[in-house]
């Protein structure tokens, strides 16, 4: 119960550190903010227009709220028009999109740190180098020498630890590689390496290349750490894309996908459980790990171009600049807000259905 309590708790701050971001850039950028509020539900407390308080003459309420799911940064002029000059309808359309894309921005400069702090003890990283042929699949000839470390799978580069191995079991049956082999740079194209199968006399069934993976230690000084933080970020972003690319293709389906109820659930599962984290230190690493890949993950799925979702904001102001640029004209607000009320409800059902099926999974059905 603890860890899930926890883990609810980081899935607020992630979000609220989502809207602080707009907040600072509204701030920075002269946009009036008529609210900022940490946590949702009735106020706690409340400050900013009170007599002899230090925020009266900006005009903004700040508020810390009873449920630490979240928090929100009510910006004037946002959903209506606004007479005031202030207004966020009123604003530049650079100041917009900056405005609008802080939110994501925020999101992934908080994974960044929290992954930077994770590795900061760490005094080398792991690599995958290919560790040789499997006698009777006919690969010693394939190109690849035994030692040479993964630089890049099938055209994917090799950020981290785990990446070599994920792209080889994606890959079709011919693949490029480029390996790093005794600190020379050799590209290898067109290796033809299919899959074979195979059953033995005991009737074990295996599906396997032909070729063994082996783990090499890389050790790291304090830029090479922050360069693993980075490309660790990086391939955040690009797992989040191949995840889309799989739902979009049908390789995954509902019962893949997890909301909240179950990101918290996992969460819990992750510093509970003692073979996963059998120390204290083990369990906030991983809760640690985990809050970072989320961040991540809001920061590439708020700016994605759909409606309700800021990314989907950034394209209207994208759209009307260029239908003002050709005919003088722009999409009428009122219109634009039914798309983006019609985007909200269509994400509060597939919300709703993963939610179902995290509860569903929980007690598993």
């Amino acid at each position: 119960m603890l860890y899930i309590i926890v883990a609810i708790l980081i899935f607020g701050i992630l979000v609220a550190t989502h809207e602080l971001g707009h907040f600072a850039a509204a701030k920075l950028l002269g946009v009036k903010v008529n609210e900022f509020s940490v946590g949702m539900g009735p106020a706690l407390w409340q400050s900013g227009q009170t007599a002899g308080e230090p925020w009266e003459a900006d005009k903004t309420v700040y508020s810390l709220r009873l449920f630490p799911i979240g928090g929100f940064c009510a910006m004037e002029g946002e959903d209506d028009d606004s007479a005031d000059p202030r207004a966020f309808g009123r604003a530049a359309w650079w100041k917009k999109i900056i405005i609008l894309c802080a939110g994501a921005f925020m999101n992934f400069l908080t994974g960044l740190l929290l992954i930077a702090i994770l590795y900061a003890p760490a005094a080398g990283f792991r690599a995958e180098v290919y560790g040789g042929p499997i006698e009777g699949y006919g690969t010693e000839d394939c190109g690849l020498l035994a030692g040479d470390r993964f630089l890049s799978v099938d055209g994917h580069r090799v950020l981290v630890y785990g990446n070599a191995r994920f792209y080889l079991d994606r890959a079709g049956e011919t693949l490029d590689f480029v390996v790093d082999r005794d600190g020379q740079r050799v590209v290898l194209k067109n290796v033809h390496l299919p899959y074979q199968e195979r059953t033995d006399a005991n009737g074990n069934y295996s599906r396997l290349r032909g070729l063994t993976m082996a783990v090499t230690a890389q050790p790291a000084g304090v830029f090479d750490k922050l360069g693993y933080a980075w490309n660790t970020a990086m391939d955040f972003v690009r797992t989040v894309w191949i995840s889309l690319g799989d739902i979009v293709t049908g390789a995954v389906g509902l019962r893949d996908l997890s909301g909240p109820v179950g990101i918290v659930d996992m969460m819990g599962e992750v510093g509970s459980n003692p073979e996963l984290s059998p120390t204290l230190a083990d369990a906030a690493w991983n809760l640690g790990y985990l809050a970072a890949l989320i961040a991540v993950n809001l920061a590439v799925m708020n700016l994605l171009p759909l409606p309700a979702l800021d990314g989907g904001r950034v394209l209207f102001l994208a759209i009307n600049g260029l239908l003002y640029g050709l005919f003088r004209k722009k999409i009428d607000a009122k219109y634009e807000g039914y798309v983006h009320l019609a985007g909200l409800a269509a994400l509060m059902c597939l919300m709703l259905a993963v939610t179902l099926s995290d509860v569903g999974k929980l007690f598993g059905k």
